[in-house]
């Protein structure tokens, strides 16, 4: 059954992943524990998250983040600026 929407590509899932689970923390956490989340909702072993699920979720946060209107479709945001490794999210995204 077609539902007329395009299929997520994988970085969009990711994005939506890492989103859920900012919103879960409190819209605000290290990218660490965000990971460390993720990959066990994937059903990882945190002590043994693979290398590649790890930079996919923090390239999937940041493309997300540089791109301004996927940043409003996420309503992702470095609290601290760029380069800082604490992610947060906005819970309702702003619209342009």
């Amino acid at each position: 059954m077609e539902t007329g929407k395009k299929p997520m590509r994988p970085n969009q899932q990711l994005a939506n992943r890492v989103r859920e689970v900012l919103l879960s923390l409190g819209g605000e956490a290290h990218r660490g524990m965000v990971i460390e989340q993720v990959a066990r909702k994937m059903g990882h072993d945190v002590r043994q998250i693979p290398e590649d699920l790890q930079v996919a979720l923090i390239h999937s946060f940041e493309d997300a983040w540089r791109d301004e209107r996927k940043r409003a479709t996420y309503g992702f945001h470095l609290p601290f600026g760029e380069g800082s490794h604490r992610w947060s999210v906005k819970a309702v995204p702003v619209l342009h």
